[in-house]
């Protein structure tokens, strides 16, 4: 067997950053990075977005192709799996039978989309999005006049439900919340982003569940609760993602709402790390609250912070959390965690922007979210950024008058 490596399962975002971390922090050994897909890694937030609208046919935004392996020499083995982990031996076993040594293993497994389970959902042409050939099925589909059912209002239901009617596809939204975006995004905010998909034609169906759905000779039925029946040529599934634990668990390493990790991203084996959508980490800066993220930079963050790890160091995660969503021409950032505020400030911005600060009980800045037109809103969110990592207590009416600048506040 060859000598003991650097062994990466998972080649996504996380992975992928991981791999090339590692070797520019002075890894001289192997490095293997192991993906299911065929493809070298890829960025995955232009699927549900530029994939789908593009006038050209689509390529994936590979992050990770042949030169990079070369220049970092990465051996990327793909359309391959780690079936087995031999903790005691340090051995992974992939699915054609290789077996990889390792000194430090990076489990980078992201997640996997939530399946629709209920009457009817064993219908095989349900869609789903997390892959870049999920994204070339859904744009095949997405044609001008066609009826699109998007179950579903998180983001990549409503960035989905955007790009269909941007395909000039007429578009239906059925939740069974209350409202759209129930995770992580006030209600104000909410409703704005609600408002601008009626304004461009969506319907939603919120607060009822589905009873079932049926075939039908060119499409589906789908038959509400309420006794509603809905008609539609396609049907996209989003209704939240799994995390892969699966070979954690196998393995014996600790699961709890994702591969369980500490603050150093270490599983529950000191040479096992887990970065990305798979893991749960706990957070010092909300006083240790145990979290999950499944978001773009997390996974870019993490997978840079566990190589550093993996190496020697021992340095905790304290990124906070940062996610964004384009719909139209708006954009959504949020940074922090606002569950975890009990008082709420709002900053009107020009053209109707609006800025939701989201403080402790005594005034410490723990999350801050906006919407507004493009990227506008964008050097706020990251100054709100910079304000929560410094556990800043502010003044309420300093974060509600547009005249005080954020970045003023910084000197406090």
């Amino acid at each position: 067997m060859a000598d003991l490596g650097m062994v990466i399962v998972g080649a996504g975002e996380a992975g992928a950053r991981a791999a090339v971390e590692l070797r520019t922090e002075g890894w001289s050994g192997s490095i293997t990075l192991i993906g299911k897909e065929k493809l070298a890694p890829y960025e995955r937030p232009p699927l549900s977005k530029s994939s789908l609208v593009g006038e050209d046919e689509p390529t994936p935004m590979t992050i990770l192709d042949e030169a990079k392996q070369s220049q970092y020499n990465i051996q990327l083995i793909t359309d391959s799996s780690v079936v087995k982990i031999d903790r005691d031996g340090h051995v992974t076993e992939l699915s054609n039978g290789q077996q990889i040594r390792y000194e430090r293993l990076l489990l980078a497994t992201g997640a996997n989309p939530r399946r629709l389970n209920m009457e009817g959902s064993n219908i095989t042409d349900l869609l789903y999005l997390r892959t870049f050939e999920d994204s070339l099925v859904l744009r095949s589909r997405f044609l001008p006049g066609k009826h699109i059912v998007v179950i579903g209002a998180g983001f990549i239901g409503l960035e989905v439900a955007a790009s269909a009617r941007e395909k000039g596809c007429s578009v239906t939204v059925i939740e069974v919340g209350r409202r759209i975006l129930m995770r992580g995004v006030p209600e104000e905010i909410a409703n704005i982003v609600e408002a601008r998909h009626r304004k461009a034609g969506v319907g939603f169906k919120l607060g009822v569940g589905i009873g079932r759905i049926e075939k039908t000779l060119d499409g589906h039925s789908i038959t509400l609760v309420d006794g509603t029946v809905i008609l539609c040529d396609a049907i996209v599934v989003g209704i939240g993602a799994i995390p892969e634990t699966s070979l954690a668990a196998q393995s014996g390493l600790t699961v709890d709402n994702g591969i369980w990790v500490d603050e150093r991203l270490a599983t529950s084996d000191p040479d096992i790390f887990a970065a990305g959508d798979c893991c749960s980490f706990p957070h010092s800066l909300y006083g240790g609250k145990r979290i999950r993220l499944e978001a773009w930079r997390n996974a870019q963050d993490q997978g840079t912070h566990a190589a550093h790890n993996m190496l020697g160091a021992s340095k905790p995660y304290l990124d906070i959390p940062w996610f964004w969503s384009d719909q139209y021409d708006q954009t959504l950032q949020v940074t922090g965690l606002p569950d975890c505020g009990v008082k709420k400030v709002v900053r009107n911005l020009s053209e109707g922007d609006k800025l939701f600060f989201h403080l402790s009980d005594d005034d410490q800045l723990v999350a801050a979210s906006a919407v507004g037109l493009n990227s506008k809103i964008a050097k706020d969110i990251r100054l709100a950024e910079m304000l929560i990592q410094k556990q800043t207590v502010l003044d309420p009416k300093d974060l509600e008058n547009p005249d005080v600048k954020l970045k003023a506040l910084l000197s406090i």
